[in-house]
């Protein structure tokens, strides 16, 4: 079994080329912090994912997850690393200093985020959900809430979970059901919540619920929905507990994979009540959840990066150690990564891993800039970068992780279908990507409609723009396979929004038909984008890189080009073909 180790080198590359750490570190809330200690966190951040979290991750998938006595048990071993990853401080990283966070740029935290996901991602849910949820409290919540739950939260000592779905609503959250009558201070919850991610373990002292429910009074649809803060453990004012909140799992589904990680069915208020306190307004939930919903979005796409990376790493070490064949020019038979095809499929893997996090790098680091730029319109201006990148991130990163992680499985071949082999467990982890915390089909009804159509393309002009000022910068270097390609993109994806932009008022099921198709095409065109950056910072070379990292780098960026890039105009083909290609067949005739 190949050990993970951190991609430090392309990781400091995508921060400091690509995400603009540096400009970042020079906001006045990163002041005393600088790029030495970043690169002391993420060795440390890959240090403990090596030597504990990796460990323990096929163990975890095979012992999985139960309930007993109303609580869940997670693997034994998940117990201690929980804790060291408490004591070395990890969870607070990029936490408030506020609440004693250590208070580093959310795209430092995003970066150690993809390692302890490649290393073991069901263990990185529980911190992922926990950060989410600290969020929206921070954001939303009371100062007395924050005071009272945000630094054992943000060190976490105490975990959070984000409480949606119910049986019968699904994405569908105008369907919700869960109730919460007023009682002086607080309220009490009664409902059944499912798919709750870490909803309940042994790991945290407390978990921490952010639940959407309904007032008996509230208005029908998304404009009734309240969100509730529901600790499994009522806080005293002291800080010390009080009685068991009535919040127990009823049981953990399942899965295709994410084993040891659980996934629970949650009963609030099955005896009693569960007690819970508003979070900001009542029947403004919605507008709270998607603080939290946006950054898990993020993330979800940054966890499509890490299953890829250690599926790469997988695939990798078996095409340079399994002997296979024979090639043109090599005596005697050969390992398989002599082979053309197998060549081929690392080269997918590696460039488009590449592309993924430098893509998802920028995009964090313009949340650290609409948070702390200086100037007003410079917040506004990341702000709505990062709307609208993140669909994008989400869906075509998720959906590339299937790709990628099948892709480990073939290098493997027969052994790859194979569970002792650990390349199945990377495919099955990452199914479930595409589908929480909004399905891709979600991602991109929200990219043409809230992104697109609703200010009529000019965020998206602003970002083709951005793309054509690297394109002009290529002018002066021999980037030619690349700067032709970004080129391609470019016009082709401006065709595909043009024409929603145009014709999207002339058939309602216009958008709906075409808006899969333009989210993917708008993704593999920004990592084209990014690859003609990154093929820019190391051309002609690069005196923070070494020779042989930089010949890399152009290399990946010209593959990118040459057997990546041309699936935008596919993609704008595809989309551009009309409704009638999609909604035209009777349903019966399916």
């Amino acid at each position: 079994m190949t050990e993970y180790h951190a991609p430090l080198k392309d990781m400091r590359f995508a921060l400091r080329e690509l995400a603009g750490l540096d400009d970042v570190l020079d906001l006045p809330a990163y002041g005393t912090i600088d790029g030495d200690t970043v690169d002391q966190v993420l060795e440390g951040a890959g240090n403990f994912a090596r030597d504990i979290l990796a460990p323990l991750n096929i163990p975890g998938d095979r012992a999985g997850v139960s309930v007993v006595d109303k609580q869940v048990q997670v693997p034994d071993d998940f117990y201690e690393a929980y804790q060291q990853f408490v004591e070395n401080g990890w969870p607070s990283l990029s936490g408030s200093v506020e609440y004693e966070g250590m208070g580093f740029p959310h795209v430092v935290g995003l970066a150690a985020f993809e390692i302890w996901n490649s290393a073991n991602i069901a263990f990185a849910l529980c911190p992922m959900l926990t950060g989410g949820a600290t969020g929206a409290i921070a954001v939303h919540a009371s100062d007395e809430l924050k005071q009272k739950f945000l630094p054992k939260m943000i060190s976490g000592e105490w975990s959070g979970t984000m409480v949606l779905s119910e049986p019968h609503a699904g994405s569908d959250l105008a369907a919700i059901s869960a109730k919460a009558t007023r009682e002086g201070d607080h309220y009490r919850l009664t409902g059944t919540k499912i798919f709750i991610t870490w909803g309940d373990h042994p790991l945290a002292d407390n978990t921490v619920h952010l639940v959407l429910a309904r007032l008996d009074d509230a208005p029908d649809g998304i404009r009734g929905i309240s969100m509730f803060l529901v600790p499994k453990y009522l806080v005293n004012d002291d800080g010390s507990f009080g009685d068991r909140n009535d919040v127990y799992p009823a049981s953990v589904e399942h899965k295709l994979g994410i084993h040891a990680s659980p996934t629970c069915v949650m009963n609030f208020g099955e005896s009693t009540g569960a007690i819970g306190y508003l979070v900001g307004e009542e029947n403004r939930g919605m507008v709270n959840m998607f603080t939290m919903m946006n950054q898990a979005r993020l993330e979800v796409g940054v966890q499509g990066i890490s299953l890829s990376e250690r599926a790469y790493q997988l695939a990798r070490a078996y095409a340079r150690e399994r002997v296979q064949g024979v090639a043109p020019g090599k005596e005697g038979r050969v390992t398989i990564i002599h082979h053309a095809d197998v060549r081929r499929m690392l080269l997918l893997m590696k460039s488009q891993i590449e592309a993924m996090r430098g893509a998802s790098y920028n995009m964090c680091a313009e949340i650290d800039r609409s948070h702390h730029a200086v100037d007003v319109e410079d917040r506004e201006r990341a702000a709505t970068r990062v709307a609208l990148l993140t669909p994008i991130i989400k869906g075509w990163l998720s959906e590339t992780a299937q790709e990628l992680t099948s892709l480990g499985i073939q290098i493997h071949g027969g052994m790859g279908f194979v569970e002792e082999t650990g390349a199945a467990q990377h495919l099955r982890d990452a199914r479930i990507l595409p589908i929480y915390e909004g399905t891709t089909g979600i991602q991109a009804a929200d990219f043409v409609g809230r992104k697109i159509l609703a200010d009529e393309g000019r965020a998206m002009t602003t970002l083709l723009d951005e793309m054509r000022a690297t394109l002009a910068a290529c002018d002066s270097t021999p980037l030619e396979p690349v700067q032709t390609a970004l080129a391609e993109n470019i016009s082709q994806l401006e065709s595909g929004i043009d024409w929603l932009v145009a014709e999207a008022m002339n058939n309602p099921d216009l958008p709906g038909a075409a808006a899969a198709n333009l989210l993917m095409a708008a993704g593999v065109a920004v990592g084209m984008w990014n690859m003609a950056r990154s093929a820019l910072a190391v051309s002609g070379g690069n005196d923070d890189y070494d020779k042989s990292f930089c010949e890399s780098k152009l290399y990946t960026a010209t593959f990118y080009a040459r057997q990546v890039s041309p699936r935008v105009l596919m993609y704008v083909r595809a989309a551009m073909s009309g409704p009638e290609s999609v909604m035209g067949l009777d349903e019966e005739l399916f």
